[in-house]
């Protein structure tokens, strides 16, 4: 973890449609979200946690987990990337690396991929793991 921290991947930065990525992905996921006037941030709606099957309806509660964590990705080579090739990793809105959890699964699964942690949600395994 020699040189590890996460802001090296410029995460939630600004993209073509002026919200951030964060903003996105709360739009993407969510359902009947409603954003404040004149913003891409979320006033309310709801959002599904697949790792452990519960629906969040407070926005602020309303994390989102890099698939594969930042962390395993600095050890599994991320420190050799360029800073564009990292921040494009840690702002993926096309693969199946940015999507909703509640506060209690990220905080469980941390720092951990899919060899150290598994989500409590059990028909979330496979899919979890392929992705």
């Amino acid at each position: 973890m020699d040189g590890y921290a996460r802001d090296k991947f410029d995460i939630w930065v600004s993209q073509p449609d002026g919200c951030t990525t964060r903003q996105d992905v709360l739009a993407r996921d969510g359902k009947n979200v409603q954003d404040r006037p004149d913003s891409c941030q979320p006033a309310s709606g709801s959002w599904y946690s697949a790792y452990d099957d519960t629906a969040v309806t407070d926005v602020a509660k309303a994390t989102i987990d890099h698939m594969v964590p930042l962390a395993e990705a600095w050890r599994s080579g991320a420190d050799t990337w360029t800073a564009e090739q990292r921040k494009a990793f840690g702002n993926d809105l096309n693969d199946p690396q940015l999507l909703i959890a509640s506060e209690s699964s990220n905080s469980s699964k941390s720092d951990n991929g899919p060899a150290d942690w598994k989500p409590t949600n059990k028909t979330f395994w496979c899919t979890y793991a392929e992705d």
